[in-house]
């Protein structure tokens, strides 16, 4: 019987800034599904899924595991947690830090990135977070506070560097596997959410 758990997280914000929910679902051998999902009150898409991130670690201790596998479907979460990007943007590196914490607290935790569909009950518990479905809803105080009008932190030079990163390491990776080793929608959520962060996009 593998003693390793798979944990899906997922964030969402209705917005990006907006409102906003987290949720994940833990998969134990032989034991039914730990899940939590909650609205966090009006913030980013990469707030609410660090936010995923660092509950279901905290949910992950309290059961007392200590073997996880996690998955999310967003890539540049993966990426920050795994070295190979740096966090920057000062809404998420509170949460950045407090997840490699808790990480510490585990004999190994792997984090990997999954496609939408693949993580199909976690979006649905944000979604239904989102839609008021879940009688169970913690309050917003229970997250890290978003500013109510987000303002741009974040440098020009430092969204040129980061965005000149992401179109780097697609290019190797295309060069040595082909086309397929990173689907072309993949770098372009990851350059949007720089973008977003940096201020440069916002969604209406």
């Amino acid at each position: 019987m593998s003693d390793t758990a798979t944990v899906n997280i997922d964030g969402a914000s209705r917005g990006n800034p907006g409102p906003a929910a987290f949720a994940f679902v833990i998969a134990r051998t032989g034991l039914p599904p730990v899940e939590e999902a909650a609205t966090l009150g009006n913030t980013t898409n990469n707030v609410a899924e660090y936010t995923a991130l660092v509950k279901a670690l905290e949910a992950a201790a309290d059961l007392g595991l200590q073997r996880l596998q996690i998955f999310s479907d967003s890539e540049l979460l993966v990426k920050q947690m795994n070295g190979e990007y740096r966090v920057k943007h000062p809404d998420l590196i509170p949460l950045y830090q407090d997840a490699r914490e808790l990480v510490k607290e585990f004999e190994t935790v792997s984090i990997g990135h999954v496609r939408r569909e693949q993580n199909k009950r976690a979006d649905a518990l944000c979604n239904e977070a989102l839609d008021g479905k879940l009688g169970k809803s913690k309050p917003a105080a229970a997250a890290p506070a978003a500013p109510k009008e987000p303002k741009r932190a974040v440098s020009d030079a430092t969204v040129r560097e980061d965005a000149v990163t992401i179109l780097r390491s697609a290019a190797q990776a295309w060069a040595d596997r082909g086309l397929a080793a990173v689907p072309p929608e993949a770098i372009w959520e990851q350059l949007w959410s720089v973008l977003e962060d940096g201020g440069v996009l916002k969604k209406k």
